[in-house]
């Protein structure tokens, strides 16, 4: 808005200058009208109450008088009030008798104005003269059958002169107090913005490097409020700026091993003219090796990010669960028999549901597939399905060394692994860089549900993977 203030200080003084001056413009507005209105009835009363004493007075005189004219001289001689003026009118508009005015004054034209008027009805009127302002109370009246009007006339120098001075007054206190206000204003108004302008000044110097500074906290309920959720916010940025500083570290680790492996088999092969058959197979044997775990790490990177960003394409569609599971069991048997494991489906029941078939495949694929890596040799890997209420529990154990109480809450961080106990194996079906259990979990929130650590102890730890059917809640965690 073009003239309107930027500066929200400027903008709460000026809000707060206006918000206490129009209700002063209007008392004082409000305030001359209810005190002229009260003068002018107070006046018109006056008037009244003069003019009925005048004219019991006449009717008295009149008992006593020769006649009507010498009733009229002789209580106009002898009745006056302060400040009021009476003239005796006939009906023709003519004085016939008048005190307090002299000849050429405002007298005749006041009483000049009246002849136009009917003077047979009760009429008040306001007249200006050369002095001022006039208040004029006629009233018809009968002396001896002769039909007159009286008139009174009294003068509003007074209280025109107290109005003013009431003016005057709100002239000057107005605007006094509407500068006090905006002075007042807007030193209230910088004390309040004080604590948001220290929050500006720190958030102005933050960065990249300082996330772990915050905000001050103070200035009342409101400014805490936001403070303490700015600071939140920062929290929550520093947790994911650390989460991703940790990513991408370990993310080329990982990616370091393999293109080393490419590279250094790479300039071995190279460096000899002459080499038999065998040895060319042994070398492009490796380097597919490291291209497949490469590819494979890559693949899983592009679905955490797709799944970060909102970006994962779900085909969701009807399915049944127990198919998903036979189906990754099936497709693994080849994998648990290279490492002498044994994959046993415990029970499976019949679970329909809508869902991403690809998705859910990968990730009960990714919790076998786990669960044969830390397997020992001749173990078993058991899957079993559970359907209660609306939702269906895919179990997977395995016979492996478990999940130290320590590392329980990190279990399903991206490239985390308890390499003490639960080292990389090469016979697996996925990347192995510590990502399988972290895409198992971010497949089940997108379908709504939740993987967990159900048991981690040595020779039995088993994940859980929750997932309702017909949008019912999910149960509470086991």
């Amino acid at each position: 808005m073009s003239g309107w203030p930027s500066s929200l200080r400027s903008r709460l003084t000026l809000w707060y200058t206006v918000l206490l001056g129009l209700p002063l413009i209007g008392f004082a507005v409000g305030s001359d009208l209810l005190f002229a209105r009260t003068l002018q009835n107070r006046t018109d009363r006056f008037i009244g109450d003069a003019l009925t004493a005048f004219s019991r007075e006449l009717t008295a005189e009149r008992r006593t008088a020769v006649g009507v004219d010498q009733a009229i001289r002789s209580t106009i001689d002898e009745v006056r009030f302060r400040d009021l003026h009476i003239a005796i009118l006939d009906r023709a508009g003519n004085v016939v008798a008048k005190s307090g005015f002299a000849e050429g004054e405002d007298g005749s034209r006041i009483v000049g104005a009246l002849r136009g008027r009917d003077l047979t009805q009760a009429a008040a009127v306001t007249v200006r003269g050369d002095r001022g302002n006039y208040r004029i109370d006629a009233r018809p009246l009968t002396v001896g059958g002769t039909p007159l009007s009286l008139t009174g006339i009294y003068s509003l120098n007074d209280i025109e002169e107290t109005l003013a001075q009431v003016r005057r007054m709100f002239l000057i206190a107005i605007p006094v107090l509407v500068l006090c206000a905006a002075t007042g204003g807007s030193f209230l108004a910088k004390r309040s913005l004080e604590p948001v302008a220290s929050m500006a000044a720190r958030a102005a110097a933050m960065g990249a490097s300082n996330l772990g500074e915050r905000l001050p906290v103070g200035g009342g309920d409101e400014l805490v409020g936001l403070a303490r959720v700015l600071n939140d916010l920062l929290d929550r940025l520093e947790g994911s700026f650390a989460q991703q500083r940790r990513f991408v570290a370990d993310a080329s680790h990982e990616l370091r091993t393999p293109t080393a492996i490419l590279r250094s088999e790479a300039d071995i092969t190279l460096s000899k003219t002459h080499r038999d058959e065998g040895e060319y197979r042994a070398s492009v044997q490796v380097m597919q090796d490291a291209a497949r775990r490469l590819s494979r790490i890559v693949d899983d990177l592009f679905l955490l990010a797709r799944a970060d960003s909102g970006h994962l394409v779900e085909h969701r569609e009807s399915l049944y669960l127990e198919d998903v599971v036979d189906e990754a069991a099936r497709a693994l048997r080849s994998v648990a028999d290279r490492r002498g494991v044994q994959i046993e489906l415990v029970r499976l029941v019949e679970a329909p549901a809508k869902g991403d078939p690809d998705l859910l495949g990968r990730m009960v694929l990714n919790l076998i597939d786990n669960a044969i890596k830390y397997s020992p040799d001749a173990g078993i890997v058991r899957v079993d399905m559970t359907r209660q209420d609306g939702w269906c529990r895919i179990a997977v154990s395995d016979q492996g060394p478990g999940v130290p109480a320590e590392a329980r809450e990190r279990i399903f961080e991206r490239f985390f692994r308890v390499d003490a106990a639960r080292s990389r194996s090469d016979t697996s079906a996925t990347s192995g860089a510590g990502l399988g259990l972290a895409i198992a979990r971010r497949i089940a929130e997108l379908h709504a549900g939740r993987l967990e650590l159900a048991d981690g102890r040595p020779g039995h730890t088993e994940f859980a993977a929750t997932l309702p059917l017909d949008g019912s809640p999910l149960p509470g965690p086991a």
